[in-house]
């Protein structure tokens, strides 16, 4: 079995289990996850914080987005750039200024919206189905992330399940670990 397949493996089963959650159970979850993300100091002290806009089995960010705003905070998304196999963030302000994009993912509207150098993004969440402790991941598989990430210098933080923590996880050279990683059980 090659890498390539391994990860792509471990990520069906993942997904597969996380579509098997309950709505009670994902919604309580979600709430914990907020909880600890709102407690931690990298979100009481940014003032620009880049998400992305979750749908389906991922746990939901909406809550995240509305919180943010509630406490003045920017709220930047990425749109995808898939001839570059990169990304671009943009600030939005309401979610009439967002539509399905690339791969059916909610993207903001580049039109309506204003775009963000990446320096002034203080917060990134980072997606994905499985992270190890020292926080590298397996994504979605595009490496959009991995890619933008690269020489990104301020905070990571991933809000996971904590039975999506694993260990021994296939690393490749150009993977870029997150700097922190808060579960429903800690931040």
């Amino acid at each position: 079995m090659t890498e390539k397949e391994d990860k792509q493996g471990l990520r069906q089963k993942m997904i597969s289990f996380l579509k098997s959650i309950s709505i009670t159970e994902k919604i309580a979850i979600e709430k914990k996850l907020e909880e600890n993300l709102f407690q931690s100091k990298e979100w009481q002290e940014a003032e620009r914080v880049g998400v992305t806009l979750a749908q389906g089995f991922e746990w939901n960010t909406l809550g995240i987005v509305e919180r943010a705003w509630q406490e003045g905070k920017q709220v930047c998304a990425p749109k995808c750039i898939p001839q570059q196999k990169a990304m671009i963030f943009y600030d939005f302000t309401n979610l009439e200024q967002l539509e399905k994009g690339f791969h059916n993912l909610v993207e903001p509207k580049p039109e309506e919206t204003k775009e963000v150098s990446k320096t002034s993004i203080d917060l990134i969440l980072v997606p994905g189905l499985i992270f190890d402790k020292k926080g590298y991941r397996i994504g979605f598989g595009g490496g959009y992330y991995d890619r933008f990430l690269k020489d990104f210098s301020k905070h990571t933080i991933a809000l996971i399940y904590s039975k999506q923590v694993r260990t021994g996880l296939p690393i490749e050279s150009f993977d870029v670990p997150v700097r922190k990683i808060i579960t429903e059980i800690n931040a």
